[in-house]
């Protein structure tokens, strides 16, 4: 009699299996990650500046590193009165390089070897034109007053938020577009927005041309034609079932 009823407990385990076994495909299912469709949207739009930033120097040589500064320093700060006298306010003026340099001749010698001939001062101002109206006289006037070093003329936006959120806004319904011509055309239907992501930025119209202010007593000619601020945005959908 124990014989017979010991079988009973494995044959309820292998009910209880086959019981279970049903529901993991539905429970599989469930777990799926839905079908999704990825598209990448693109949005510009154009605006003239209203900044300008540009690098403004003196390079000085002397006798001695000490000599070299003193004329640097005297001609920068008849540059720096100058700009502020064309309009350019002092949080606008930032020093960004400053050196004293050994000259070394000397080096075809073989028997005294390389010499110091004297040093070289240099100093250069990142200067910031708000009103670029100006700006050909602010070039005009620091190099009239002993700036030789002029370069890295860009131009760009105060604040470029409101421009960016016109290229923002075009990107995203451009990315729409898209996606409901994909839907369209492959017989599915968008669900909701799983992911958004953004890669944005500016670029500039025409390099800015200017002439050596030496030439002419006039302002110096500057064009700061128009910035393109552009928005990437890569949306995916979910799709309906």
């Amino acid at each position: 009699m124990l014989n017979r009823l010991m079988p009973a407990p494995a044959a309820a385990l292998g009910l209880g299996l086959l019981l279970a076994l049903p529901l993991t495909a539905p429970a599989a299912l469930a777990d799926r990650a839905p079908a999704q469709l990825t598209v990448t949207g693109e949005g510009a739009t154009e605006i003239a500046p209203d900044l300008a930033t540009l690098q403004v120097g003196v390079t000085t040589t002397g006798a001695t590193a000490a000599e070299a500064l003193a004329a640097n320093s005297a001609a920068l700060e008849a540059v720096l009165a100058r700009l502020r006298e064309a309009g350019v306010e002092g949080r606008d003026l930032q020093t960004s390089s400053l050196s004293v340099t050994p000259n070394w001749t000397g080096y075809e010698s073989s028997s005294s070897g390389p010499q110091i001939s004297g040093y070289t001062a240099m100093n250069i101002v990142t200067v910031k034109v708000r009103k670029l109206d100006t700006l050909g006289a602010v070039l005009d006037a620091a190099v009239q007053d002993g700036a030789n070093t002029l370069n890295g003329l860009t131009f760009g936006l105060q604040d470029p938020r409101p421009a960016m959120d016109t290229a923002r806004q075009a990107a995203i319904e451009d990315a729409k577009a898209k996606a409901a011509l994909y839907a369209e055309a492959a017989g599915v239907k968008l669900g909701r927005i799983a992911v958004i992501t953004e890669n944005s930025g500016y670029g500039g119209g025409p390099a800015p041309m200017f002439k050596e202010a030496a030439m002419s007593a006039a302002p110096v000619p500057v064009e700061s034609g128009q910035l393109s601020m552009q928005a990437t945005v890569t949306v995916v959908w979910d799709l309906a079932e």
